[in-house]
């Protein structure tokens, strides 16, 4: 049986081609990133909405942003995404052979990188304005003033109910073709590979070793510089790779860290959580009978205790939670330094002023 499962777990030697766990892993990082980051600006934005308000109000296109120029980096430099390099995958131009295959430091050609970049760029942002343009349609649908027979409400009626079908459609779409890359049946996890005229495989050592030497290379290369504009578009250079590399050197330190809070706000795990770090209920305040004249509770809620009267100006004791009229409770409480029915020790300013809508 161990047999039968080892081309789940062992990708194929001859061609590199990474498990179903790596692919699967490497698509979850960047999905799991996005959540942690907005999770971020929300709390910036709730905590100093003058400056980090515009944050949240412009998150999905500046994250696009960084997201686009990030994979524009990597795919241009690694020839991969900054997931699939980070589990040491990178993008196969489909046609090429074992022979005639770039190594991953030459970076995409033009026409694979740009179809990549819309694919892993361009089109989870579409998709997201997408969700919240259904989310929105939904709530009018809801509250909407419009006549049920106008055309514009018939319109969105019918978009939000072909809408779950055609996403059932798009997700089971990318099942089949997981299933198919499991079987052996395919070369691409996801149809959006075969889309882009690429496919995944892992670094060989040559990969590693030139994608090591490149920045010294580069440095070598960059030495015999004259003029000033080449001094400054060099300067340039430099600047930008060294953000680069510091923003993709982040993300890989903090990769992990957002993973760790993706499971930690994750609802199974709040649960489990809560189920362990929950206090048992208090039980309620029990009467000691310190004293022959400590009052017993009235049958009716609204009594004082002390006076047996319907209660004017409602005042609870915070030590024990019984309701009192002021004037009762505070010279008992002066007096005794007790609750009246618990005996808890109390003092004056425990005691709280309840308002209610109708006085």
């Amino acid at each position: 049986m161990a047999e039968h499962g080892a081309h789940i777990t062992t990708a194929s030697v001859a061609d590199d081609q990474p498990s179903i766990f790596e692919v699967v892993a490497q698509d979850s990082l960047m999905t799991a990133v996005r959540p942690a980051l907005q999770h971020v600006v929300k709390v910036l934005a709730e905590s100093n909405p003058t400056h980090y308000g515009f944050l949240w109000r412009w998150f999905d296109e500046i994250f696009t942003l960084l997201d686009l120029l990030l994979q524009q980096h990597y795919l241009s430099r690694t020839s991969a995404s900054f997931s699939e390099n980070f589990y040491g995958l990178k993008r196969i131009v489909m046609g090429d052979t074992h022979k005639s295959q770039r190594l991953a430091s030459a970076g995409l050609p033009k026409k694979q990188l740009w179809k990549s970049i819309m694919f892993l760029v361009l089109l989870p942002y579409l998709k997201v304005k997408l969700e919240k343009l259904v989310a929105s349609l939904r709530e009018e649908d809801e509250y909407s003033i419009h006549p049920p027979s106008s055309r514009r409400k018939q319109f969105y009626r019918a978009f939000l109910a072909a809408y779950p079908f055609v996403n059932m459609a798009w997700e089971g779409w990318f099942l089949v073709q997981q299933l198919r890359y499991i079987l052996g049946k395919a070369h691409h996890h996801s149809p959006l590979l075969r889309l882009a005229g690429v496919r995944l495989g892992r670094l060989t050592v040559q990969d590693i070793h030139a994608l090591e030497h490149k920045p010294a290379e580069a440095s070598v290369m960059q030495q015999p510089v004259r003029s000033v504009s080449e001094k400054i578009k060099s300067a340039l250079k430099k600047a930008v790779g060294g953000v680069a590399l510091s923003l993709s050197t982040g993300l890989s330190v903090g990769v992990f860290f957002l993973q760790f809070l993706d499971w930690w706000y994750s609802s199974e795990n709040q649960e489990t959580i809560k189920s362990l770090t929950a206090l048992p209920t208090p039980p309620p305040p029990v009467h000691l009978d310190y004293n022959s004249d400590s009052p017993l509770l009235p049958k009716m809620k609204t009594v004082c205790p002390l006076c047996r009267k319907t209660r004017v100006n409602d005042t609870v004791l915070a030590t024990s939670g019984y309701v009192f009229c002021y004037r009762c409770v505070f010279h008992y409480v002066r007096s005794h330094q007790a609750c009246p029915i618990t005996g808890y020790p109390t003092e004056v300013q425990h005691l709280i002023k309840l308002y209610s809508p109708e006085n």
